[in-house]
């Protein structure tokens, strides 16, 4: 046979399965190294967050004590003077925080008047799991 006569060969472009396999097998253990690395990140971001905003109502609390010589029983009194105030003009024009946040998981802080431990008032976050106690997580967040 001679070359004339010899059909010719198409050489084929494109990858082959297993070329396909192998590529996707190593873009998946990268993307669990990567997530095993950014997650304990964000939940360790999520934890400080909630400790800042906890840090910015006490502060509140405190300006709202100076001027009305008591502690709120609610968070929301920050913001709006509470029904049962005893004088109403010593509360502050605009309250005491321009809005009321909310902790990193979208719930509210909690507040317990008196607070633990002696303390006058406690403000916190039921952290990840929105459960009292927990671990890790889900522990309960208060100011440092």
């Amino acid at each position: 046979m001679t070359s004339k006569t010899q059909p010719k060969r198409r050489k084929k472009n494109g990858f082959t399965l297993v070329e396909l396999m192998v590529v996707i097998v190593i873009i998946g253990l990268l993307g669990t190294v990567v997530m095993l690395n950014v997650l304990p990140a964000q939940d360790q971001a999520q934890r400080t967050a909630a400790q800042a905003n906890i840090s910015q109502l006490e502060n509140a609390m405190e300006q709202y004590r100076i001027d009305n010589f008591t502690y709120p029983t609610s968070i929301e009194a920050l913001k709006t003077p509470p029904a049962d105030l005893a004088q109403p003009d010593r509360y502050r024009p605009g309250g005491y925080v321009r809005d009321i946040p909310e902790d990193p998981w979208g719930r509210p802080f909690q507040i317990q008047v008196p607070g633990r431990d002696g303390r006058p008032f406690d403000i916190y976050s039921l952290g990840a799991d929105g459960q009292p106690g927990g671990e890790n997580e889900n522990a309960d967040i208060y100011a440092p």
